[in-house]
């Protein structure tokens, strides 16, 4: 089976909360930040969460999870390589994949003591979230969980840049990559955080050096993978770049660098709810709307329009119906 979109990325349950500003300095987070964590550091916030009475939601998530979700809505075939545990998590993880049209190799019985990983999303008034990660046994999906075959026939091979915070994880994407040599399959990454890019930057010019054709970013992440100080600087360090750069900017909307030249699609004008899943939309808009013929410039008015959607709406999703309604924007 040709697949249009294979993607490599953790399996989390999310949970999404709203919270104040006042919330996240009491459990010492940093605001806007991706922070990893173990059951054992979740598990007082989480209790502290339900006593509060919190506004929640939950769903399978992971930022390639909700990309592939979003291209998979709009009619695209999607495979996903990620892995769960075999417990109620993991079951309504694979149950809400496949409930999205999305295929999957998910299940292992190897780590067994190790839970499906979760995710607390801590969204503040001003629209932004905030991260803690448990990557439980998603931490240890390696090489020996890949369909070669499946990702050598897919369109697009599509990276979830969280993946190099785990050393079976990046060798699973490397051996990925190895495989795909000389292959006909376009390869995209995400960077996922900028805190993560600075951490890992050696990880990402590995990854890079595979020949990328597509990076997707927000404005702090593309420069802190560029090394440059801020962002006009790190566009014109993409220019240089052989792949396309896609960035997004919020409420500035995005810019698109392609072979020298930059692109600006402006932004839907919205009052922001919540941000959380706005550069997944954006990701797996783009791809979808990129392997049906469109320009750069259609598909970044496309996935902005797709975007704003997702930043109206509590949590990272979209319902079905609303899928259908930015596909007809397409």
């Amino acid at each position: 089976m040709k697949y249009d979109i294979s993607a490599l990325g953790n399996a989390l349950v999310d949970t999404q909360y709203k919270v104040s500003s006042e919330f996240l300095s009491g459990v010492g987070v940093e605001a806007d930040t991706m922070t990893l964590a173990s059951a054992e550091e979740q598990a007082p916030i989480i209790e502290k969460l339900i006593s509060m009475g919190s506004e929640s939601v939950s769903d399978c998530g992971g930022s390639a999870t909700n990309s592939l979700v979003a291209a998979a809505n709009y009619g695209s075939n999607c495979h996903h390589v990620c892995r769960v545990a075999d417990d109620e998590d993991g079951t309504r993880y694979l149950d809400s994949l496949r409930a999205a049209g999305v295929k999957h190799i998910g299940v292992s019985s190897e780590n067994s003591d190790m839970p499906t990983g979760k995710c607390l999303i801590l969204v503040t008034p001003d629209a932004k979230r905030t991260m803690i990660s448990m990557l439980g046994v998603s931490a240890y999906l390696g090489a020996s969980d890949i369909d070669y075959e499946v990702v050598e026939n897919s369109k697009i091979f599509y990276i979830e840049g969280y993946m190099v915070t785990s050393d079976d994880n990046f060798n699973a994407v490397i051996s990925t990559l190895e495989h795909l040599k000389g292959k006909d399959v376009l390869k995209a990454l995400s960077l996922s955080d900028a805190g993560i890019v600075h951490g890992f930057k050696d990880k990402f010019d590995l990854i890079e050096s595979y020949g990328i054709d597509m990076i997707f970013c927000n404005d702090d992440e593309a420069v802190a993978f560029s090394g440059k100080e801020n962002l006009e600087d790190a566009i014109e360090y993409y220019k240089s770049k052989s792949y396309m750069t896609a960035i997004t900017k919020g409420a500035d909307g995005s810019v698109i660098v392609q072979n020298g030249v930059e692109y600006l699609a402006p932004a839907e004008k919205i009052t922001p709810v919540d941000t959380n899943g706005a550069g997944d939309m954006f990701a797996g808009s783009f791809m979808h709307a990129f392997l049906q013929g469109h320009d750069v410039e259609a598909c970044a008015k496309f996935s902005n329009y797709a975007s704003s959607k997702v930043v109206e709406t509590f949590g990272p999703r979209l319902s079905s119906d609303g899928y259908a309604e930015v596909l007809n924007k397409l």
